[in-house]
């Protein structure tokens, strides 16, 4: 095995906002799956399980998601209808965390051209979310409800083989925990059934390079920054 291909596909994965319309073939999508699925988990519970939207589907989902968007937006009283069912981000931001928010998301939108005032563009870009950022092929995860919190664990280590798996087969993502929030328009729509949790979306296509939001890469804290030695 090659450490600089496996390095490759790692460092070259990045989270893209802006797809082609080129299809990806179902044989790649289940290849990339069932590599996925060696991930570890606790005691082999395997805890993922993956729905894939295309097509009709996947725009009908993007129409509906979008009017509930576009509806709390509004009217913000109607974000109550709205809740995640875990916390994916703290109650309470504190720094250093507070500070990477704030660099990535002013990064992302002075890259293009979004200032704090223009809550319009905030809007469209923050909706592109919802459209998969015109992936051909969105993808919707789910966990049980009876499994703890160690699942989630579990689960991280599966997402992150599809992504770098995607980049072996040329393919890029995004994932999205902006869906969290529309799990009552999500789980039905794609006939999860009453035990399962949503965990996240996922766009999954080939990226658009001649996009600007692509060139958009977030930094990461050296090694000294985050590790302790212990002899």
């Amino acid at each position: 095995m090659s450490v600089s291909a496996v390095d490759a596909a790692i460092t070259s994965r990045m989270s893209v906002r802006a797809f082609t319309d080129q299809s990806v073939a179902r044989s790649d999508i289940e290849a990339l799956l069932q590599v996925a699925s060696r991930a570890p988990s606790g005691t082999n519970t395997q805890p993922w399980k993956a729905y894939v939207l295309q097509g009709a589907s996947r725009n009908a989902l993007a129409d509906k998601v979008c009017a509930a968007h576009d509806t709390v937006r509004a009217d913000p009283a109607l974000a109550a209808q709205y809740v995640e069912e875990y916390d994916y981000y703290p109650q309470k931001w504190v720094s250093p965390y507070i500070d990477r928010r704030r660099e990535n998301g002013w990064g992302l939108y002075g890259l293009l051209g979004i200032g704090k005032a223009d809550k319009d563009k905030m809007h469209a870009q923050h909706q592109r979310n919802y459209r998969f950022f015109d992936a051909p092929v969105g993808l919707m995860f789910t966990v049980d409800r009876v499994l703890g919190r160690g699942s989630l664990v579990d689960y991280g280590m599966f997402l992150q083989n599809i992504m770098v798996a995607a980049r072996g087969r040329g393919l890029h993502t995004c994932p999205q925990a902006a869906w969290n929030g529309f799990a009552k328009i999500i789980l039905p729509h794609i006939g999860a059934g009453p035990d399962e949790m949503l965990v996240c979306g996922m766009a999954l296509g080939y990226a658009d390079d001649s996009a600007t939001v692509n060139t958009f890469h977030t930094p990461r804290v050296p090694v000294q920054d985050f590790t302790t030695w212990l002899e």
